[in-house]
């Protein structure tokens, strides 16, 4: 999975389950996508986070982990600042916003952002999954399910849990693509977002994880994650 900003709850019932979990930052950076943007809730509804990227090279040729953050914006100011006046009246907000501070304070890098961000949770609530990054394995070939099999295959993986996002480029040639040809079994993530307490009236799902930590902490929001945790399903079936 591409390490997203503030990824939402699914994502780390994705990382749960897995017993490796690729953080795939080797791969081009998508204009206005979740590597950059996500949802929070205030007081007036929905609100976006946009981090800005310095202009180093054409989007084209852009990878995750080579986009600079555009430090000559006063963004890191902005997102704390918007972060604090939505949650500072949740019973978990202190015990977040002081491991997210430093953070985002030293953060120089779309992908170095983004990936702490999702190690503080790993961290926090204690998954047993290991976390590798895409761009730390050597010799990686192929686009698309064939660059997925090779990572695949370089960490002696026998089954893969994809998002069900990725069926249309999987399935694109046979049913199972490269995955099937290859003997590896692929499964589908299934998720049922779960409702949970919020600040303010009105449920939003799908928002950033921080909206779940600050409203429950960290102990509560691993229970809460799980619970919409729904049976895998074959690739085959879907």
């Amino acid at each position: 999975m591409q390490p997203t900003y503030i990824p939402w709850i699914g994502y780390f019932d994705l990382l749960d389950m897995s017993d490796i979990f690729v953080l795939y930052d080797d791969v081009q950076l998508a204009k206005r996508s979740w590597q950059v943007r996500n949802r929070l809730k205030s007081s007036n509804g929905e609100i976006w986070l946009t981090l800005p990227v310095k202009k180093t090279a054409s989007r084209s040729d852009l990878l995750i982990m080579n986009a600079f953050l555009n430090n000559d914006e006063k963004w890191k100011k902005s997102h704390l600042k918007t972060i604090e006046m939505s949650y500072s009246k949740t019973p978990y907000f202190r015990q977040l916003f002081d491991l997210l501070e430093p953070i985002y304070n030293k953060a120089v890098r779309v992908s170095e952002l983004n990936i702490e961000i999702i190690e503080l949770v790993h961290k926090k609530m204690n998954f047993n999954t290991e976390l590798i990054r895409s761009s730390s394995l050597d010799g990686v070939k192929g686009n698309k399910d064939v660059r997925l099999v090779d990572i695949c295959k370089k960490l002696s993986v026998d089954e893969y849990l994809s998002p069900q996002g990725s069926a249309d480029y999987i399935n694109e040639d046979i049913i199972g693509g490269e995955f099937v040809k290859n003997g590896i079994e692929l499964s589908y993530h299934a998720y049922n977002h779960p409702s949970y307490e919020q600040l303010h009236s009105d449920f939003i799902p799908y928002l950033g994880i921080f909206d779940l930590l600050f409203n429950h902490g960290f102990e509560e929001s691993l229970r809460i994650i799980r619970s919409g945790r729904q049976q895998k399903i074959n690739f085959n079936e879907l």
